[in-house]
Order: C-alpha cells, then sequence, then structure tokens
C-alpha cells in the first residue's frame, strides 16, 4: 500500500487550503496539498464573482453589517477576529505575494464597489470573475518550486477517510490513546488504489456542499466530503441547517450547476420585476434589491408561485452598454451565449443553494473538537455567519482563518510526532463492480428530495417526507458501498447522502424561522 507522510496535509485547493498552505510553507514545513480534481483550479474560489471585502481593523461598521445579515445571530467574537486580522492578511497575502491583479484606478488606487447589506463600499473585486483572479494568482504563487520545494500538491485524489486510531489501530490498545487525527486515505483515481497519508496536523479546506441540491451555484465537487469525514471520525458540527440560497442565477433547464448572477449587479442598480413587468422587492424589504440574500431570494420564490411563472427578470439594462461589458464580462458573455443580450433585455433568475453557513465547529483559531485537525473556509463553522452570511464575507473568510490555523499550527508543530503508517490498517476495497445506473439514480433522488423538501422553504410534511425517503437512501447507499470497488462518484454519493441528513435532521430540529432557514408551521 503506498504511503504519503506530510507534516501538514490540507484535503481542498480553495482560497482557504490556499492561503494556510503559503502561510505554512514559508516556513520550509513539508505541506500536502490533496484536490480530487485533475486541475487544483476546479473550486468554489474559482467560481465566485462578486468580491472580497477589504477593509481596516477600526472598521466597526463591518461588525454591524455582518451582524445585521445574520439576523443578529453570528458570533460576535469571530465578526471581531475578522475584522481586526483580515486587512492586513489579505495585503500580506494576495496583494504583496501573490500580486492578485484587483481594480485599480487611473491614479493605482484600488476600486471599491458595493454588495447588498453592506453600509459602504468596501469590496474589491476583479469585473465579475473575482474568484478566478485570486484562485489562479495564489496557486501560481504556491506552484513555484523554486519557491517552495517542500509542497507537494496531489490531483486526482479522492479524500476518503480521516485516519484515527480509534477506528483504525492495528492494536486494541489504540482505542484508547486521546481521540486525535492522524491522516487521511486517499484514493488514487489514476490507479485505482487507495494510499495511507500520514500527516502531524491536517486540515479540512473541503469547500461547502451546494451540489447535493438540484439547483446550485457550486461546482460538483462541492457535495459535502469534509462534512462527512469529521463526522465519521468523532467531530462536532453545527449550523448545518444554515443554507443560503443565492437569490440570482440565469434560469435556463438545460443543467443543475446553475450560474451565478453576481450580487455585484444588483449592488451596480440591477431591478428585479416579475413577468409581469412589476417591480416587487418594495414589498418585501425597505432596502429593494439591496436587502439581505435571504429576503431577497425568498421574495423571488414568492413572486414565482404567485405569478405561475418559473422565474422573475434581473434588469440592469438602462446602464452604459460599453460599461456593463467591462464591469461583467463574463456574465455578459454567458448570457449572451444563451441568447440573452443583458444591454438590451433583462436576465431571467431563480434561487440556487449557495453557500453553507454550518459545518465543521471550529474555535478561532480552526481547531476542531478532535485532536490535531483543522477546519477552513466554508467547510467550517465559526459562527461568523450565524444563520445568514453577508455578501463577500466568504473568501475573506477562508482567507484569514486560513492563515490563522496555520500560525496556531506553527506554534506547535514541532512538539508534535509523525504517527507511525504501520499502526493504520491497509484499505480494504469491495470486490463487485458499481452499478453506474444506480449511482445516477441515488444522486438524482438526493437532489430532488433535497430540493423540494429540505430547501429554501421547509415544512414540517416536507421534512417528515425527506426522512422517509432518507432512511431508504441511507440503507442502500451504505450496503453498496461495503460491497463494491471504490470510486470518486462512489465516495462522493456516500458523503452526500450522510450530510443530506445531517442537514435534514438540524431542520426537524429547528422550529425557530431565522435567517437563511425559513420554515412553515411547527
Amino acid at each position: 500500500m503506498n504511503e504519503y507522510s506530510f507534516d501538514v496535509l490540507i484535503i481542498g485547493t480553495g482560497i482557504a487550503g490556499l492561503s494556510t498552505a503559503t502561510k505554512l510553507a514559508e516556513t520550509g514545513i513539508r505541506v500536502g496539498l490533496v484536490t480530487r480534481e485533475s486541475d487544483p483550479n476546479v473550486t468554489n474560489t474559482y467560481w465566485a464573482q462578486g468580491g472580497i471585502i477589504y477593509s481596516p481593523a477600526s472598521d466597526d461598521s463591518l461588525i454591524k453589517d455582518i451582524l445585521k445579515a445574520s439576523a443578529n445571530s453570528s458570533n460576535l467574537k469571530a465578526a471581531k477576529r475578522l475584522t481586526e486580522r483580515s486587512g492586513r492578511i489579505l495585503e500580506d497575502i494576495l496583494i504583496d505575494k501573490a500580486k492578485t491583479n484587483f481594480e485599480r484606478e487611473e491614479n493605482g488606487k484600488l476600486k471599491f464597489t458595493r454588495e447588498a447589506a453592506h453600509s459602504k463600499d468596501r469590496i474589491l473585486y476583479q469585473g465579475d470573475f473575482t474568484g478566478k483572479a485570486i484562485q489562479t494568482s495564489l496557486l501560481n504563487y504556491l506552484k513555484d518550486k523554486s519557491r517552495f520545494p517542500n509542497v507537494s500538491i496531489l490531483t486526482k485524489h479522492t479524500a476518503i477517510d480521516l485516519l484515527t486510531p480509534l477506528h483504525h489501530g492495528v492494536r486494541i490498545q489504540q482505542r484508547y490513546e486521546d481521540l486525535k487525527v492522524v491522516g487521511a486515505y486517499l484514493y488514487n483515481q489514476e490507479t485505482k488504489e487507495v494510499c495511507k497519508a500520514i500527516s502531524k496536523y491536517t486540515v479540512l479546506a473541503t469547500g461547502g456542499i451546494g451540489s447535493i441540491y438540484l439547483h446550485h451555484s457550486n461546482s460538483e465537487g462541492a457535495r459535502g466530503d469534509g462534512h462527512a469525514m469529521a463526522k465519521r471520525a468523532g467531530a462536532v458540527l453545527t449550523d448545518m441547517e444554515f443554507i443560503q440560497f443565492h437569490p440570482t442565477t440565469f434560469y435556463n433547464s438545460s443543467s443543475h450547476r446553475r450560474f451565478l448572477i453576481s450580487e455585484a449587479v444588483r449592488g451596480e442598480g440591477g431591478v428585479l420585476f416579475n413577468c409581469n413587468g412589476e417591480r416587487f422587492m418594495e414589498n418585501y424589504h425597505p432596502d429593494l434589491e439591496l436587502a439581505p440574500r435571504d429576503v431577497v431570494a425568498r421574495a423571488i420564490l414568492e413572486e414565482t408561485i404567485e405569478t405561475k411563472h418559473e422565474c422573475v427578470y434581473l434588469d440592469i439594462s438602462h446602464k452604459d452598454a460599453d460599461w456593463l461589458k467591462n464591469r461583467f464580462p463574463t456574465i455578459y458573455d454567458h448570457c449572451l451565449e444563451n441568447g440573452i443580450d443583458i444591454t438590451k433585455k433583462p436576465i431571467p433568475v431563480v434561487p440556487a443553494a449557495h453557500y453553507t453557513c454550518g459545518g465543521v465547529k471550529t474555535d478561532l483559531d480552526g481547531r476542531t473538537s478532535l485532536e490535531n485537525l483543522y477546519a477552513v473556509g466554508e467547510v467550517a463553522c465559526t459562527g461568523l455567519h450565524g444563520a445568514n452570511r453577508l455578501a463577500s464575507t466568504s473568501l475573506l473568510e477562508g482567507l484569514t482563518f486560513g492563515y490563522i490555523a496555520a500560525e496556531n499550527i506553527l506554534e506547535k508543530i514541532g512538539k508534535v510526532e509523525l504517527y507511525q503508517a504501520f499502526d493504520i490498517k491497509d484499505w480494504q476495497d469491495g470486490v463487485k463492480k458499481t452499478d453506474r445506473a444506480l449511482l445516477h439514480q441515488d444522486w438524482l433522488t438526493l437532489k430532488q428530495t433535497m430540493w423540494n423538501y429540505v430547501g429554501l422553504t421547509r415544512s414540517n410534511d416536507r421534512l417528515g417526507r425527506a426522512n422517509a425517503m432518507f432512511h431508504e437512501l441511507l440503507d442502500e447507499i451504505g450496503k453498496f458501498y461495503k460491497k463494491c470497488v471504490l470510486t470518486d462518484e462512489l465516495i462522493g454519493i456516500r458523503n452526500a447522502v450522510e450530510v443530506g441528513y445531517m442537514v435534514l435532521q438540524a431542520s426537524r430540529r429547528n422550529k425557530e424561522s431565522l435567517g437563511c432557514f425559513f420554515r412553515k408551521g411547527s
């Protein structure tokens, strides 16, 4: 059985994982970055359009905006930590080192824009592809072997499970050791083999769970792998009912992954109309189109139900055509390819699953409830977002808390010994070939169940129906997983069903509508 050993193993190559890796790599320790994709650029970070907050440590208004957007449910300590640390971390990592190309004025000063629920212009951006600019610049910086020969990037490697002596030790006595994580089993998609990756510390940076919904804005890899692995290892998860739905994604009937129409379009003056040409947000919130995302998303849902029309329309055609093409080049091109010229016509939009506010519970240094396991970015939950995320805090959260987690690891890593690989069991694979038709149907069942019953609006009856369907799914997938030869798809559906069940159970326990969680009845 092949083996890897690292000082720190980071699972995920989005902004949170890359921020952590950059801070660690600068000290010369051995860092392993793992992604199930063939290209480490394929992350939710890459698809992020809007921007990233750049705010001075003294900006108390950012804390107020975070709390307001969350319906006053955010962890105040997390909001303060973000505000106090993020500005200098952004300068260090993105501006000084990665040289991320943000929009600038003619005199070289950074340009700022505003998004929904922000009280001022404080968001850096690059057109409507800010995430791509950040992802590529940060990854290129880290991939420079002359600078970081100590960094290994393992592509096409799917994390299966976190390694703990309790669950994977070869001797009974190992059950009595402290509950800790010592690495992960990794599935090599090319060789079809499973290897042990042993590490002093392991960092989950696997992103969210959006793709378990029928309609979502995420990469298809956002299926909750990190959440499920952490749960099986014994970590605490929290706030899993708080799934944020983006109000405006491009409506068509051809795919599950919906193209995001950035919050910035409304920030720059975009107006919502229903199919009857009526501007409707004034009926729902005094901030109109710049109301918090959960309010706008539910307003759009109500309008589609009321008008019996499949979408509403976002119109920004009143702006100068050349300005629109320059400000939103990606959105302009995508809409044009689908028959909509945004300089002349409104954009058909619908809500879609977008961001996971809950996740693996951590402290403000990224530490989970399991020894030697950290979680950063969307997979983690510091409580920063509470029941609803403020626009453009996601990239900043991943950058900031990834950096802070690395700082904390560096303080202690000299005192930690690498676990012996021979003390961890070799992986035992199944023998039966997977039936792809069954896997495909299981994915459809899961996605439709989550969208219809555990979606934007939830009720006791809908959640009850979902519960019955999940019992069958969990049973069937569990049997299938034990018998069959591993594939990335099999690993993914196992994790996705487990995570969907977490969201369902958290939704059943919570009787109170709050932020992005809306429940009808008791």
